[in-house]
């Protein structure tokens, strides 16, 4: 096998965190270096996930650093970069933290390696996730029925490509190949879009399609291609939101402790009333992508985090329109609360369509950076 690296990149998340459990046990053969890039900022919660990793993996999850803390004035991440900014703090138009302590040292730690790189986007998520624009970081996604990244599958289904394609379905000759050659014989269009084209064949038979696709990667210079064999490409699962949990559960490591629920109780209309909050997401305690009963989670289960988040708002520089410090106003939590509650129980008389706590994760994958959610 060439000399090709394979990394893995832990968030603190609940999908990083179950694909690297998967691919410990499931594919074993491939060696994954394990890392992580730490903010100065993750919740208490993030790093004892990752300290319960360590011991399930069997290996060391590697650190890669964004700065020298012994010659940095600052001695975390976060505070490093923000004195670099001017005390601009990170927004969803100013992105500079994603990019600065985790896209960054991520790239630089890899260099020009040629490198295959795991990310835990599920089968029921419709994004792509973060794609290095450089030629020698190859995205790969598990957990997908395709777990090709979307410039492999532009050119590989190219028009231009379908002699390939016709010349090394025929060569296997599976016993639906006229099936598989009428669908591969159909030049992409409008009538039958990229999309459409990949289903089929993947609805055909998914591991012959991505045994077509890794010989078809050998005659380009994607790390993918360089391999000798790649167990990968007999993957034909396509996990959710259940199943990652289920493997988080049976593997000792559990569910991140900010996802689970916790009981809050809110007056609407003079009762009492009790509901349930979670965070959403991994990454660093004051995301300014939190909504704001998050928020409230935080100013109840961390204070001293809270408190700390506020310390960094100053005149023009806040983590959302609404100061900190309005936000944690008794009438202000008991607002956010209700608004919350009637939410997640609208309709729940008249159908049994009310929102869980899974539910609402799965709403919140939409909005944020993935290198940092997942």
């Amino acid at each position: 096998m060439s000399e090709i690296k394979h990394v893995l990149g832990i968030s603190g998340g609940k999908d990083s965190a179950a694909l690297a459990i998967y691919m410990s046990q499931k594919h074993s053969d491939i060696n994954v270096e394990y890392y992580t890039c730490d903010t100065g900022k993750e919740l208490t919660e993030t790093y004892d996930l990752i300290g319960k990793l360590n011991s399930v993996l069997g290996k060391n999850i590697k650190l890669y650093k964004s700065i020298d803390e012994v010659n940095s004035p600052e001695k975390n991440p976060f505070d490093h970069f923000l004195a670099m900014y001017g005390g601009y703090l990170p927004s969803a138009t100013a992105r500079w933290c994603t990019g600065k302590m985790k896209l960054e040292p991520f790239e630089n730690e890899i260099g020009e390696t040629p490198t295959i790189s795991y990310v835990g986007i599920r089968g029921d998520e419709n994004r792509e996730g973060y794609i290095s624009k450089r030629e020698n970081i190859q995205s790969i996604f598990p957990f997908r029925k395709n777990i090709w990244s979307e410039d492999v599958i532009k050119k590989f289904l190219a028009n231009t490509n379908l002699d390939f394609i016709i010349a090394k379905y025929t060569e296997l000759n599976p016993i639906n190949l006229k099936l598989i050659l009428d669908y591969v014989a159909q030049p992409i269009s409008m009538r039958f879009t990229q999309k459409q084209k990949l289903n089929a064949l993947l609805d055909a038979d998914v591991k012959l399609f991505n045994r077509v696709v890794f010989e078809w990667l050998k005659t380009t210079d994607y790390p993918v291609g360089k391999l000798d064999s790649f167990s990968l490409i007999d993957n034909d699962e396509n996990l959710g939101i259940d199943d990652i949990f289920k493997i988080l559960d049976e593997s000792g490591v559990g569910i991140p402790a900010y996802y689970k629920p916790i009981e809050y109780t809110v007056e609407i209309d003079g009762e009492i009333k009790k509901g349930t909050y979670s965070r959403s997401r991994s990454g660093c305690f004051f995301c300014f992508y939190q909504q704001k009963i998050e928020w409230v989670w935080l100013l109840e289960q961390h204070p001293e985090l809270y408190e700390a988040a506020i310390v960094y708002e100053k005149e023009g520089y806040t983590w959302m329109e609404e100061p900190l410090g309005d936000l944690k106003k008794p009438e202000r939590i008991n607002a956010i609360k209700k608004e919350h509650y009637l939410r997640m129980n609208r309709n729940k008389l008249n159908a049994k369509t009310s929102t869980s706590w899974q539910d609402e994760i799965l709403q919140s994958e939409g909005e944020g950076c993935a290198s940092c959610f997942i």
